[in-house]
């Protein structure tokens, strides 16, 4: 498997604890959309949908949450 962009799976994680790629986007001082293009090359580069865009937020899928606790102990 080839490597994982290590910038997405931070976009990734951050995203995840905070359900939000605004809070990502703060956190990292980059626009939400520059999160959102990580997130979305995420997802292309491991054929899953990592997250549901809800209107104000958004929430893991069940992909997510299995994915989130290895990127966590990754980055920690």
């Amino acid at each position: 498997m080839a490597h994982l962009p290590l910038k997405a799976l931070q976009a990734f994680r951050l995203a995840a604890e905070a359900n939000s790629f605004k809070e990502a986007a703060e956190q990292l001082h980059v626009t939400q959309a520059a999160i959102s293009q990580q997130i979305k090359s995420l997802e292309q580069h491991l054929g899953l949908k990592l997250f549901k865009r809800l209107t104000r937020e958004v929430e893991l899928t069940a992909e997510g949450r299995q994915l989130l606790p290895y990127v966590s102990q990754g980055f920690s």
